[in-house]
């Protein structure tokens, strides 16, 4: 690259959200920056040859697209989650890949704790049945809602959403118990864990003693289905399950089948494994799964933050060579 050539910094796909202040942002610090509007893997790769940064919005960026850019060094995620990326191709390809982290933790942990008490509380059901009509005014659900001060709760995944949840839904539980085997066994450690009020145990011992049982770890290779019909059949007998995470996280044919069975009482959701879902998912439009539509992280702050975030990625690393928020070590 000569002197006076900028370096080109790519948007793909941001949908609705404002990325204007992003793109100020970038032009500020140097780039030349363009928005292709598509997820198409080969469209962004005809479109991309000169990119040194691709800032993604849900495209995926597989190993055949890392290969075929000759100039990537970073891709900047929006989102905290980075399962639509190839990290072992990109450390392989010395490219830096980029997440969003902490800019929707306080809306993701109060969206998974509104899930779970409409899970809990059924509203869904008694809402629906809240009319000018007697008999459908006095109906009952199937199944009394629970007393959460009876019951466990388990939190799988102790990061910054984990501890937060567990911080304002813990409260309502006799106990909370969380998992999560990449925090360190230190003083440190389990006197933060002591703040928040978690016991720490094994995912065995939730398995068989958590009556809610909450997600929230990052979609990998290893966990991907964990959530299937051998977890199930370890869980508490009416246990609930909420996922604000990745869809990918949860067999959905197996939840389904556990929800008809009866070993599980509800699913409270945030994410799906298809997105948006086909008409025939086993978990759309089930009466005893509350579903939103991937919303956890949204709310009058937080667009704005992921832009910012994102782009500052990107000019942390044009000006320093390394980038403020890495996923891993190319």
């Amino acid at each position: 690259m000569n002197e006076n050539q900028k370096p080109v910094a790519v948007y793909t796909d941001m949908d609705d959200t404002d990325f204007q202040s992003g793109v100020r942002l970038l032009e500020d610090a140097g780039f030349e920056v363009r928005y292709l509007g598509t997820r198409n893997t080969e469209r962004i790769i005809a479109a991309s040859q000169d990119a040194e940064v691709l800032l993604l919005g849900y495209a995926e960026a597989p190993r055949s697209l890392i290969e075929a850019l000759p100039k990537l060094k970073l891709i900047a995620l929006m989102s905290m989650g980075f399962n639509n990326v190839d990290i072992e191709a990109a450390n392989e390809h010395g490219v830096w890949v980029t997440n969003v982290p902490g800019a929707a933790t306080e809306e993701v942990a109060t969206h998974a704790l509104a899930l779970l008490l409409a899970a809990v509380r059924q509203l869904s059901f008694y809402t629906a049945h809240a009319v000018a009509d007697a008999e459908q005014w006095n109906a009952r659900a199937p199944l009394a809602p629970v007393r959460l001060s009876e019951k466990t709760l388990g939190v799988v995944g102790l990061g910054r959403i984990g501890k937060a949840f567990a911080a304002i839904a813990g409260p309502l539980f006799q106990r909370v118990v969380g998992y999560d085997p990449y925090l360190p066994d230190t003083d440190e450690t389990r006197a933060e864990l002591a703040r928040y009020g978690i016991e720490r145990k094994s995912l065995a011992d939730l398995q068989s003693g958590a009556d809610v049982l909450s997600l929230h770890v990052p979609l990998t290779d290893e966990n991907e289905g964990m959530i299937n019909r051998a977890f199930i059949a370890e869980l508490p007998d009416g246990a609930i399950i909420v996922n604000v995470s990745r869809g990918g996280l949860i067999d959905s044919q197996d939840a389904r089948d556990a929800l008809d069975a009866g070993k599980l009482t509800a699913l409270a959701l945030d994410v799906l494994d298809e997105e948006p879902p086909a008409a025939d998912h086993p978990l759309l439009s089930h009466d005893r799964v509350v579903l939103t539509p991937h919303i956890a992280y949204y709310s009058n702050r937080t667009d704005a933050e992921y832009v910012r975030i994102q782009a500052e990625n990107a000019t942390s690393w044009l000006a320093t060579g390394s980038p403020k928020n890495p996923v891993n070590t190319p």
